[in-house]
């Protein structure tokens, strides 16, 4: 079943927008020459951080919905390329539900095309910020069990939420709503990794119109605060994994992490 926000979206095309400079960097083509101008001027790392940011997902996503976890709350969906996370998903467990959340119309646009579910399972998306958490978990309720586990996926969102935005009072407003036995998964660009080329990205964006603010490995740690991380831990993108293969190792300024709400 596939549900969604009927409106048609209204596309800003003469600012850059993190989603679509995203998808630039993966090699898509739902981007404008705004977003393009964009990601040209950025190291050529950071296509690398973007396939790695989308690996992660696709192996937390997959260990997770092993682990039976069949309910997903995915913000920050960026423009679907696939395999997205209910493909992921829904491959191991067909009748799970997904409810994808993002801030450019762009995003929603696609979503009514790509992102349909298998029949057994639901897909369900909706135009919204994080900064308004109430508003995307009242949504979120029409479509997902709240007294039953529920993965929150935050994947390179935060930072694109300044300190002055209070993005860990988002997150603990997020997380605490989720029942018991329920996880976060959560990547983040690292401002203590590779400094150099974490400046040289944030500059850009910046240049751009959008803010963005790389967090030490300290200050991401403490959006997992009263959370049980899993194995490995708090680590970089290419270091995370539960089911082998291991990834092949490769510098990373991302860090990534799933952990669970005991």
């Amino acid at each position: 079943m596939t549900l969604g926000t009927p409106h048609p979206p209204q596309i800003d095309t003469s600012k850059a927008h993190p989603a679509r400079v995203y998808d630039w960097l993966l090699g898509g083509k739902d981007n404008y020459r705004v977003d393009e101008a964009v990601g040209e001027k950025l190291p050529a790392e950071a296509r690398d951080a973007a396939r790695q940011n989308r690996q992660f997902m696709h192996r937390a996503a997959a260990w997770l919905a092993g682990q039976g976890i069949d309910q997903f709350l995915d913000i920050g969906t960026g423009i679907p390329t696939e395999p997205n996370l209910h493909q992921i998903v829904q491959r191991v467990v067909a009748s799970a539900k997904i409810v994808y959340t993002d801030n450019d119309p762009i995003v929603l646009r696609h979503a009514q095309a790509l992102l349909v579910s298998r029949p057994e399972g639901v897909t369900d998306y909706i135009e919204a910020d994080v900064r308004r958490p109430g508003e995307i978990l009242e949504h979120a309720r029409r479509v997902l069990d709240f007294e039953r586990p529920i993965a929150l996926s935050l994947i390179a969102l935060l930072p694109f939420v300044p300190d002055d935005h209070d993005p860990r009072g988002i997150v603990r407003d997020l997380l605490s709503v989720l029942p018991s036995g329920s996880y976060l998964v959560l990547s983040h660009g690292a401002s203590d990794l590779i400094p150099e080329l974490a400046e040289q990205v944030t500059s850009e964006y910046t240049k751009g119109g959008m803010s963005l603010s790389f967090r030490t490995r300290p200050e991401v740690s403490r959006f997992f605060e009263g959370l049980e991380l899993v194995g490995p831990g708090l680590v970089t993108a290419p270091e995370w994994y539960r089911t082998p293969p291991a990834p092949s190792p490769e510098d990373s300024g991302i860090y990534a992490g799933v952990a669970h709400i005991p």
